[in-house]
C-alpha cells in the first residue's frame, strides 16, 4: 500500500504543479512517448538480463506491492517450528528429525506452521542445514561456512535483479532524450507549417524528457530502493536461521539457542524475551 500511495503522491505533485501554473492535461498525453521510452526500456532489459533474473525481477516488483513476507509473525513461527524440531531431537534423538527434514511437505511438525512451508526457499534451508547436523557429516565449526557459501549465493541472486532495475532506471532519462530528439526531427519536418503545429510537436518532444526523468528518479529508481530494503529483510530472515542452527549443533539448550538469535533480530520484528516464552509454552502445550 505505501508504494501505491507513493506512486499516487509522485504522479498527483507532478500533475498540480504542471496545472497549477497555468499547464493543460493534455498536452502531456503522448502514448507514443510513452511507447519509445518503455520499449527502449525494456528492450535494453531484456538485452542485459538472463531469464532468471528477468523472473527474479518480476517476483521482486510484485513483493514491493505486497510489502516483505518476513515479518513479525514470520518470526515468530520460525521460532515456534524450530522449537518444535529441536523440542523433538532432545527428546528422540537427532535421528527422530531425518523423517521431517527428508519429507518436509509430509511432516506433521512442519504443517503446522504454514508461513515457512509456503516459502520452500526457506523450507529448503532449514532442511538443508539440519541434514549434515542429523548425518554427522560437519563438525560444529563447519557449519557457519557452509551457510555463508549459501546465504552468499542467495545474496548475490538478489543483488541482480536489483542492479538490472537501477541499470534500467539509469538509462531511463537517456530513453527520454531520445524520445525528445525523435520528437525534434519530426518538428523539424514540418518546420514550414503553423506555429502553433510546430509548438506542439516541440511540447511533445519534451514530454519525452519530462517522462524519462520523471519514470527513473519517480519510479524505476525508488523500486529498486525498495527491493534492496526487501532483500535485506529477506537476509536477516536468512542469517537468524544460521544462527540458531549454530547455536543447536553447538549443543545449546533450544531456548537458549532460540534466544540468543532473537537478538540479532532488527528491532521491528525482535519480540521481547516473555513474548517468546509463551511461545516455547505454546509449542509445549500442544
Amino acid at each position: 500500500m505505501l508504494v501505491i500511495a507513493g506512486c499516487v503522491v509522485v504522479i498527483a505533485s507532478v500533475l498540480a504543479g504542471f496545472v497549477g501554473s497555468g499547464g493543460k492535461i493534455g498536452a502531456l498525453i503522448h502514448p507514443y512517448e510513452v511507447l519509445t521510452i518503455g520499449g527502449a526500456a525494456l528492450g535494453a532489459l531484456l538485452v542485459m538480463s538472463p531469464k532468471k533474473v528477468l523472473l527474479d525481477l518480476v517476483k521482486g516488483v510484485l513483493q514491493c506491492f505486497k510489502g516483505t513476507s518476513f515479518n513479525r509473525s514470520a518470526y515468530e513461527e520460525l521460532f515456534k517450528l524450530l522449537y518444535d524440531l529441536f523440542r523433538l531431537a532432545r527428546r528422540e534423538g537427532l535421528i527422530a528429525l531425518e523423517q521431517h527434514v527428508s519429507s518436509s511437505k509430509e511432516s506433521e511438525i512442519f504443517k503446522k506452521y504454514p508461513r515457512i512451508t509456503s516459502n520452500h526457499h526457506v523450507t529448503e534451508f532449514i532442511c538443508g542445514a539440519l541434514s549434515p547436523i542429523i548425518e554427522g557429516t560437519v563438525k560444529p565449526e563447519q557449519l557457519p561456512l557452509l551457510l555463508e557459501t549459501e546465504l552468499k549465493v542467495i545474496e548475490e541472486e538478489h543483488h541482480a535483479s536489483v542492479s538490472a532495475l537501477t541499470k534500467t532506471a539509469d538509462a531511463l532519462p537517456g530513453f527520454g532524450i531520445v524520445a525528445a530528439v525523435l520528437g525534434i526531427v519530426i518538428t523539424m519536418g514540418a518546420i514550414d507549417g503553423p506555429v502553433e503545429e510546430i509548438g506542439e510537436k516541440v511540447g511533445a518532444a519534451l514530454v519525452g524528457t519530462l517522462l524519462g526523468i520523471l519514470a527513473s528518479y519517480g519510479f524505476a529508481g525508488p523500486l529498486a530502493s525498495r527491493m534492496e530494503f526487501l532483500g535485506t529483510a529477506e537476509m536477516k530472515f536468512f542469517r537468524t536461521i544460521a544462527a540458531i542452527m549454530q547455536g543447536f549443533i553447538n549443543d545449546l539448550p533450544p531456548k537458549v539457542a532460540l534466544d540468543h538469535a532473537r537478538r540479532g533480530v532488527s528491532t521491528e520484528y525482535r519480540m521481547p524475551r516473555e513474548e517468546l516464552d509463551k511461545l516455547f509454552a505454546e509449542v509445549d502445550a500442544s
